[in-house]
């Protein structure tokens, strides 16, 4: 049986390889979901017990520097579906100049995340034995901080390797890897981007906004 050029061998046709593709990045985002729903349930269940610590613990945090962010990554979003409209239209030179983009986005959101911990770490606010907290109950606000660090920094390591995966589309897009009939990596990227881009919307109000 004859196959397309950009249809592996252990697939029927195109159809079969898209459809396994994106069934298997669900189940990907699925587990991730259940992932990030662990922490969510331990974060409001420590809220719901310690609300008036968790709400003077957030005051510590950039309300500016997290909205910041979050503008970013809404930004890397929208560059991520242009290169996707991008490689479904063969347009080349924008396919590269998006994916560039959404990486140079991702960076910059995680510049601002080591400006915010490194604040943290000069405060001493960060989780363990050189725990500082000048506020009412610094035990319930260390809780705070726990969480903070945990569900940020899987969102940042999420981050690294989607920016490493964009950049890898990147230089394969320059040296016109992707065309309209085969750019199934682009847009199975492009739902990963996005699902990280949604945790964060969900992390900023539930960490910054709620003193």
């Amino acid at each position: 049986m004859s196959h397309e050029a950009h249809v592996a061998h252990h697939f029927d046709d195109a159809e079969q390889q898209y459809d396994a593709c994106s069934l298997g990045m669900w189940i990907f985002l699925t587990t991730e979901i259940l992932f990030f729903g662990a922490l969510f349930t331990a974060y409001a269940m420590y809220r719901s017990e310690y609300p008036q610590a968790f709400a003077h613990a957030s005051s510590h945090l950039s309300v500016w520097w997290g909205g910041f962010n979050t503008a970013v990554l809404l930004g890397s979003s929208l560059t991520m579906v242009l290169a996707h409209h991008a490689a479904r239209t063969g347009h080349q030179e924008n396919l590269v100049r998006n994916l560039w983009l959404t990486v140079l986005q991702g960076g910059g959101f995680l510049a601002v995340k080591a400006i915010e911990y490194s604040d943290k770490f000069a405060h001493h606010l960060y989780p363990g034995a050189g725990f500082e907290y000048h506020g009412a109950d610094p035990g319930q606000a260390e809780i705070f901080f726990s969480l903070y660090f945990a569900m940020t920094g899987f969102h940042a390591l999420h981050m690294v390797i989607g920016i490493a995966i964009v950049a890898t589309l990147a230089v394969l897009a320059a040296r016109g890897k992707f065309t309209p009939r085969s750019h199934l990596p682009v847009e199975m990227t492009g739902l990963y981007w996005h699902f990280v881009d949604i945790v964060w919307v969900f992390l900023y109000p539930l960490l910054y906004l709620i003193r």
